[in-house]
């Protein structure tokens, strides 16, 4: 079994990496600007990284946990270049996780969130987040 964290110890770290594919992926909305106001510090970095781009190596004394957002294709390259780099804890965003990044989580003994969107619990909750989490609660799928 993946070792799992709650939502809540994830989030009680507030120095977080946000993995991204490239600089020049479409990316749907900006986590980054919804959770930097919430307490966050957030550095932005690239599984696909140019000449200037920063990686999540070049931030891995900088941060305590990891936001995996990218295709579900990169999730498992994503979570190794993290692990590799010692990032202790992960966050894989709603959509993102697959089967085998999951399973590298649970070789490694790394601690991971998965089918939920950090939106969602980092409070306070705003905006269709808020609307979403609402519905989560009354169906009963709302993690702690």
């Amino acid at each position: 079994m993946t070792a799992s964290m709650t939502t809540a110890e994830f989030l009680s770290h507030k120095k977080l990496a946000l993995v991204r594919l490239s600089a020049q992926s479409p990316v749907m909305g900006d986590m980054k600007k919804e959770l930097v106001p919430k307490g966050y510090d957030v550095s932005v970095v690239y599984l696909v990284a140019g000449e200037n781009d920063p990686t999540i190596d070049s931030v891995k004394d900088q941060v305590e946990g990891a936001i995996i957002s990218v295709p579900r294709s990169e999730c498992e390259a994503a979570v190794r270049e993290a692990i590799e780099a010692g990032i202790p804890r992960l966050w894989l965003q709603s959509g993102c996780d697959s089967k085998e990044a999951l399973a590298l989580c649970e070789e490694k003994g790394v601690p991971v969130v998965h089918k939920a969107c950090v939106l969602m619990y980092a409070e306070p909750v705003q905006s269709v987040h808020r609307f979403h989490r609402g519905i989560w609660k009354v169906c009963g799928l709302l993690r702690d």
